[in-house]
């Protein structure tokens, strides 16, 4: 199961087991669970559903049997594992795990948490006012009594009673023989902190299973010129199948033919981009300058908002220089972004807007010319993909860390030569360690100093950096047109409040940020040691083949064996 989305296969394989072919339910479960195993590809809410039960009981009465029979075997699982003993750390399992979200416990276990009444007896005593000290008639307490009375009708309102849930994720985990992440922080993530209690309870069902990507599509199908470099200094074509081969690349990485070649290969491919930019955007870009790309869903999380902030940072820098400064201080860049933004998020539309007024203002600013251009590239897509990734330069995984399960666009961006900038998050980590710390230009906070820079915030003791603080007056200022910025830079701002407080700590790591794309710039001046990285990108990504990541499903959760082909 991929993410929760199709958890009912969990109680339609009972159903049919038990009802269509007469199986007793231990029988059906046993199936059950050595068929079904689960993938959690982000800890994202949005893929931990909750569904209404009352929907799911109108629409499908018999699933709901089902799922309430799992759920009461997961409660005795529970109290059989933990005893009684502890009431209070019981109760909190129980909220935690319960596959039913809001419903009552079965009596048997609700008497466990049962709390002695209070006596409503006061013990004590005041003596009996004296007759001379009553000031009221008995007509004038009667007339209190009902106004009491109306009062309190008037006041009281109905308590809110919760709607009830089935948390899909959790009978993911309930039914599933395995559970896995998709990269090794995420799934240490999945571990300490999504499902911890599930951990503690079934430690031998969690794995990890890194993500990959085929180099058959990724490299050799649409960048053909890089595939044959790559096969002359190898020697064969098997790292097409093997992708291990490709470590093999590294013992010529400071070769000057190689370096040559590459360079050209590269070349071809940025001149193929822009001819496709110029006809789908109008812009005409410079092939010389670096291709700076981040193509992903436009998430909050995923940060597209501090990329463009960092070359907001660039451009004013710029525009305070004299032309000479400008072309000292700063390398040629074509900073290029693509992707989806769901229909109903208004912030990552805001963004995108953003994206494309900035790029307006930019590429028809006279005093900047190629050394900076910003395009925002029209319906992303896998086909749009081909050719940007190979002919990308340097490319932007830049997620707030912890919030990245995996990603596979790093993946296909390193297999081609690109150097990646970005967070400790996801798969990077592991690029990060197979390239070397070297070819990886890493910034920013790591996952567990998250929670308590949010908490910092949230006391008010976070002091924004002044080039970040000058960067919102300056999109504030009017230069990128007339559109009302506030709510996207008020998102940034504040201590607390849905939308507010900067949660995704774009502030935080600004700073870092601007910093790293200044080694970038230092590294991109040095075209040799540069072709070094990218050779070194290419050499290390050979991990990252979903060949590897297919034999691993297949020898440790689906237990099936490859079919010899003579």
């Amino acid at each position: 199961m991929n993410d929760t989305h199709p958890t009912l296969c969990i109680p339609e394989l009972m159903r049919i087991l038990m009802d269509l072919k007469g199986m007793s339910w231990d029988e059906a479960w046993r199936i059950t669970k050595r068929t079904v195993a689960y993938t959690n590809h982000t800890v994202l809410p949005e893929a931990l559903e909750k569904w209404s039960y009352d929907l799911m009981q109108r629409l499908l009465p018999r699933h709901v049997e089902i799922i309430e029979k799992i759920d009461e075997q997961l409660i005795e699982d529970i109290v059989s594992e933990y005893g009684t003993l502890n009431p209070e750390m019981l109760e909190k399992k129980l909220a935690t795990m319960r596959i039913l979200e809001n419903f009552d416990l079965p009596a048997s276990i609700a008497d466990l948490f049962a709390k002695p009444e209070e006596s409503s007896v006061d013990e004590t005593s005041e003596e009996v006012k004296s007759n001379d000290e009553v000031t009221v008639t008995e007509k004038d307490e009667q007339l209190d009594g009902e106004e009491t009375q109306k009062n309190k009708a008037v006041n009281k309102e109905p308590a809110y009673i919760p709607p009830k849930m089935v948390r899909m994720a959790n009978l993911c985990v309930v039914g599933g023989h395995t559970v896995n992440g998709v990269a090794e922080i995420h799934s240490e993530i999945v571990k300490q902190e999504v499902f911890n209690d599930f951990f503690q309870l079934w430690p031998e069902k969690f794995q990890n299973k890194t993500n990959g990507v085929t180099p058959r599509r990724w490299i050799q199908y649409c960048n053909p010129d890089l595939s044959a470099v790559i096969t002359k200094w190898i020697g064969s074509k098997d790292w097409v199948l093997n992708t291990d081969k490709l470590a093999e690349l590294r013992k010529f990485a400071d070769n000057e033919d190689l370096q040559r070649e590459w360079r050209a290969a590269k070349k071809s491919n940025k001149i193929k981009l822009v001819s496709f930019l110029k006809e789908t955007t109008g812009y005409s870009v410079n092939p010389d300058a670096m291709f700076d790309i981040q193509v992903k869903r436009i998430h909050e999380y995923k940060r597209q908002l501090l990329n463009i902030l960092g070359i907001v940072y660039r451009y004013k820098k710029m525009k305070e220089m004299t032309a000479a400064e400008r072309k000292a201080n700063f390398v040629p860049r074509v900073c290029i972004f693509g992707g989806k933004a769901f229909s109903t998020y208004v912030q990552a539309k805001r963004i995108v807007k953003f994206i494309t007024d900035v790029g307006a203002t930019i590429n028809h600013d006279p005093d900047i010319g190629d050394l900076l251009k910003v395009i925002f590239v029209p319906d992303y897509n896998v086909s749009v993909a081909e050719l940007l990734i190979p002919a990308s330069e340097l490319s932007q995984h830049i997620s707030t860390a912890g919030m990245e399960a995996s990603g596979t666009s790093n993946m296909k961006f390193s297999m081609n030569g690109c150097i990646l900038i970005g967070t400790l998050d996801g798969a990077n980590v592991e690029i990060r360690e197979e390239v070397g710390d070297d070819n990886f230009f890493l910034f920013g906070a790591q996952a567990h100093e998250i929670a308590p820079l949010r908490n910092e915030r949230a006391a008010g003791k976070f002091v924004p950096d002044e080039r970040f603080e000058e960067v919102k007056k300056f999109v504030r200022s009017g230069v990128f047109g007339a559109y009302n910025y506030d709510e996207m830079i008020g998102s940034l701002e504040g201590n607390e409040g849905f939308g507010r407080a900067d949660y995704f700590l774009v502030g935080k790591d600004f700073p870092s940020y601007i910093e790293c794309q200044d080694k970038v710039d230092i590294a991109y001046r040095d075209q040799k040691r540069w072709t070094k990285m990218s050779i070194l990108n290419t050499a290390g990504s050979y991990k990252f083949s979903s060949d590897r990541t297919i034999r691993e499903y297949a020898n440790d959760i689906w237990n099936i064996e490859p079919l010899e082909i003579n």
